[in-house]
């Protein structure tokens, strides 16, 4: 019956601040380096946000067709990339265009298209705005350029959210697949770092205005004092177990278990009992106890509230199991790119389970709580399961499982 049906990743393109490129990325996170930076964007240069993790080296037209790119905003070039290396990572040639959907997640749109349309509107007139003005700002914006791109006609959809719809976008994938469809592509690409998307962002609380980029994002550090933003994301080919076995297809990893709760925004004592929840609803469908998850990839926001939510939470759902599991934070060196954080997050999982690695935290050097977080150096170890936590800051709670091919 199709709701047996077992979700696995075998495709994953990462565009990211530390890596264009599955090998580039991993070799970053696995050596703990730190892609934050000095944010040199113009207009950017008066604002309190001053570092950030920004994606370099990425040509766009590199990845997509002209024809793509000029209706399409920096996050959809970002997605169109990811997904294609996603798609040729995986080999897959699908015979049904309808057999294949598409689910992205965004919380932060197309502002760089947006700002550049609208100064042409208010500094010129309406005749001097572009048609794609109305498509390309959209958060469904990804989702339906990948899919027109590739032809693809099955399900798709869009998880418009604060950061943790980068992990529900896998749940809604892995649903489409046990309700029969045969793959999905997913994930999240975000590019909010231009100048009228960095003034929205100003408000958030929790935002670090630090100069320096080593001590801008120290999550669970007794000196944490706030997070950075960033772009980029991840893409993923999610198909049926059976289907991608029957094409000799290498599973990367199985989704195996999510769940999402909401618990208001910024009310980050509250997110511990959210958090917690999600974490028993994820562990309850993989069918996992508590002490059988080998490594944390942590929401880590860097504000000490929120760090100090998160670290009660896994005490509370993995009891004594949260002073020994290890638990690392590779965004710290990237930086939080809103729902592309936590897309990167499960394609480092995913390669930490393949490798046997559990990659360190980037700047932090010790932890103010009880937790067993990696710094400094990689720990090599057994890997069969990993949990990705994440937060948004307007209260969204997510917990994702996932399960080495075996």
């Amino acid at each position: 019956m199709t709701g047996s049906r077992r979700a696995v990743v075998t495709g994953i393109g990462v565009i990211a601040p530390n890596g264009v490129g599955t090998d580039d990325f991993w070799k970053a996170v696995r050596e703990g380096r730190s892609a934050l930076s000095v944010i040199d964007r113009e207009g950017c240069g008066h604002l309190p946000l001053r570092v950030a993790g920004l994606v370099s080296g990425f040509d766009p037209a590199a990845f997509v067709e002209e024809r793509f790119l000029v209706q399409t905003d920096r996050f959809t070039h970002f997605a169109m990339a990811a997904a294609g290396l996603a798609l040729d990572d995986s080999g897959l040639s699908p015979a049904d265009p309808f057999g294949v959907g598409v689910v992205t997640a965004a919380g932060s749109g197309g502002g760089e298209f947006g700002q550049r349309e609208l100064q042409q509107l208010w500094s010129k007139g309406p005749s001097h705005v572009g048609p794609y003005q109305s498509i390309a700002w959209f958060y469904a914006a990804s989702t339906g350029q990948i899919s027109i791109r590739g032809g693809f006609k099955g399900p798709c959809g869009v998880v418009a959210s604060d950061e943790a719809g980068g992990l529900d976008a896998f749940a809604h994938a892995a649903g489409a697949v046990r309700r029969g469809t045969d793959a999905v592509v997913a994930g999240a690409a975000e590019a909010p770092i231009a100048p009228y998307s960095m003034v929205c962002q100003l408000g958030y609380p929790g935002l670090s205005t630090a100069v320096e980029p080593e001590r801008a994002y120290l999550p669970f550090d007794p000196d944490a004092a706030g997070f950075v933003p960033a772009e980029g994301g991840a893409l993923f080919t999610v198909e049926a177990e059976e289907a991608a076995r029957a094409r000799g297809a290498r599973i990367r990893a199985e989704i195996a278990g999510h769940a999402a709760t909401f618990t208001g925004g910024a009310r980050w004592a509250e997110s511990r009992d959210g958090l917690a929840h999600a974490v028993r609803g994820a562990l309850a469908e993989a069918r996992l106890a508590p002490d059988e998850v080998d490594v944390v990839f942590a929401d880590a926001l860097g504000v000490p509230e929120a760090d100090r939510a998160e670290a009660l939470a896994l005490a509370d759902v993995l009891g004594p199991h949260a002073e020994r599991v290890p638990v690392t934070a590779p965004k710290a060196g990237i930086g939080r790119a809103h729902c592309g954080a936590p897309a990167l997050d499960v394609a480092a999982a995913v390669l930490a389970l393949e490798h046997g690695i559990v990659p360190p935290t980037p700047h932090v050097t010790a932890c103010a709580h009880d937790l067993d977080l990696v710094t400094g150096y990689p720990r090599t170890t057994e890997l069969r399961t990993a949990l990705v936590l994440s937060r948004g800051l307007m209260g969204s709670n997510s917990a994702l499982v996932l399960r080495r091919s075996n």
